[in-house]
């Protein structure tokens, strides 16, 4: 009977659809409104692209191949190209190893162990890097760089495996034992596939975050991409050059974005229905306490250490120095810009992944992975971008507040894309059309039925881009008004002179900041009477 369901509201709703539009245009009686609000959006999220196209063409195809085939394009080929894989691979292996341990298995503290295994994400990546250069001056270069990253972005890997294993129908996995599998052999062939697009997404992230990542590889003193770019920029003001760079990013960034399409895609898993049900955890016997000691050794490293650092530099460092109103001041902008731009690239969010989750077509494809290309831009290029539009055609916003917050929900749109596409994804089919059978208008619909469903992916968006904005620096730099200073900011300030006593303040600040958003995230992901 619910199978028929939307066949029926389907065709109520028939008459009422525009004739005269083309189909990429329709929204199922909404008119042309939500396709053109999602390509605005987009058009806005990627104009880094254009101000990057334009840059790369004052220059002549000899000069591009002869910039392009330099040997420090190769060097820093292989640096990126390795690190994204090292760290990409590391993160997968721990984000999955701890979402089934946490979600699968009778380990104690199953509930303390989703929070804490989150807890990096409170800890922005320069602020760790920091941590360990600051206690072990030896932690430098690839493997260095190899730790910091893994560590820091691990839980975009356990976030959503996590809640694919907690929403996922535990049946599969019980009929494969029930046969005589074995754990390791139902977790190979039943539970890897079932989590596929999970682990697609996760590495995904982790892959265009790696490219664009800034301040975390100054502090480990290894070169990539973006801090080439930063350089080429900053220090050598060469645009052309610093674009050039900046595209190579950009193909990097599309061959990622179409594998993740081509693996995500194989691994999607269509139920007619959930039951809803947890099933029972697996028995862990002998290796129980051995991942306990895992878990443990995850979160030493990844949360302890950087605790531990900034504990250790506001006792024993110089922070005593610094007058207490510079650090409320810079707090209150960090959180004043940081909720501004959670709210409106949430809002932004919302049209383009209405329009690419109710219309699979060719446009909404491309205007999704047009919008996560941009995650994989360094800060600076971006910055450089909406200061190159502001002043050609928005003048009044060249050095105000409104610049800034453009830039951020340039940055992170994606983040919000991401959290927001899979709550939509969990919306039962059929409701909608239900409602619009019965007379309902389309914006009535959105706002009464779909709106509310999708609202703890909406709580999940915000937390996410609001924890990543009060923690963005080398925009920041760039783009905030003068004499506007963040956490951040003056926290580069102070650690580029090596004052790390002087910096602690600030980074322990930003920390304890971030650590609402992250248990915000958490409970929105796995639900408030499970944490």
């Amino acid at each position: 009977m619910s199978a028929e369901i939307p066949q029926r509201a389907g065709a109520a709703a028939t008459p009422a659809r525009p004739v005269a539009l083309p189909g990429w245009l329709r929204w199922r009686g909404s008119g042309p409104l939500l396709p053109l609000l999602a390509v605005a959006v987009v058009l806005v999220v990627a104009s880094p692209l254009v101000f990057l196209a334009l840059k790369a063409s004052e220059s002549g195809w000899a000069e591009a191949r002869q910039l392009l085939g330099r040997p420090l394009v190769a060097t820093l080929l292989q640096h990126t190209v390795s690190l994204v894989a090292a760290v990409t691979a590391a993160a997968l292996v721990i984000g999955f190893s701890a979402a089934w341990l946490v979600e699968r298995t009778d380990l104690p503290l199953r509930r303390t162990w989703t929070v804490l295994l989150t807890m990096p994400l409170a800890v922005p990546e320069f602020v760790r890097g920091y941590s360990w250069v600051s206690l072990f001056t030896g932690v430098r270069g690839y493997w260095g760089a190899v730790l910091v990253m893994t560590t820091s972005l691990y839980p975009l890997v356990f976030l959503p495996v996590a809640a694919a294993l907690r929403g996922g129908d535990p049946a599969a996995e019980e009929v494969s034992r029930s046969l005589g599998r074995g754990r390791l052999a139902t977790l190979w062939r039943v539970t890897l596939p079932l989590t596929r697009p999970a682990l697609a997404g996760g590495a995904l992230l982790v892959s265009l975050y790696l490219l664009g990542e800034y301040g975390a590889f100054a502090m480990m003193r290894y070169t990539t991409f973006a801090t080439a770019i930063f350089t080429e920029y900053q220090l050598g003001f060469d645009a052309v050059s610093a674009a050039m760079l900046t595209l190579a990013l950009v193909a990097l960034a599309l061959l990622l974005v179409g594998l993740e399409g081509r693996v995500g895609r194989r691994g999607r898993v269509v139920r007619e229905g959930a039951t809803g049900r947890r099933g029972v955890p697996q028995p862990l016997g002998g290796w129980r306490w051995p991942a306990f000691g895992w878990l443990t050794a995850v979160v030493a490293v990844a949360v302890g250490v950087p605790v531990y650092a900034l504990g250790y530099w506001l006792v024993v460092g110089s922070s005593t120095t610094l007058p207490s109103a510079s650090i409320l001041d810079a707090t209150g902008t960090t959180l004043g810009y940081a909720l501004s731009t959670g709210a409106v690239t949430t809002a932004c969010a919302v049209p383009v992944a209405l329009y690419s989750w109710r219309r699979a077509s060719r446009l909404s494809r491309v205007l999704e992975r047009t919008a996560y290309l941009t995650r994989a831009l360094p800060g600076i290029a971006v910055a450089l971008a909406v200061v190159f539009f502001a002043i050609r055609y928005a003048q009044p916003f060249y050095e105000q507040p409104a610049m800034l917050v453009v830039g951020y929900v340039v940055l992170f749109f994606p983040l919000a894309l991401t959290a927001v596409r899979a709550a939509l994804a969990q919306v039962p089919p059929g409701v909608e059309e239900v409602a619009r059978s019965l007379g309902t208008r389309p914006l009535l619909v959105l706002w009464r039925v779909t709106l509310p469903l999708i609202l703890p992916g909406l709580g999940a968006a915000f937390a996410m881009v609001a924890l990543t904005a009060s923690t963005e620096l080398t925009a920041t730099l760039l783009l905030r008004p003068t004499g506007t200073q963040t956490l951040a900011t003056q926290f580069w300030v102070y650690t580029s002179g090596l004052a790390y006593g002087a910096a602690a303040p600030y980074a322990a600040v930003m920390t304890a900041l971030s650590v609402p958003p992250v248990l915000l995230l958490t409970r929105r992901t796995f639900g408030s009477k499970e944490i």
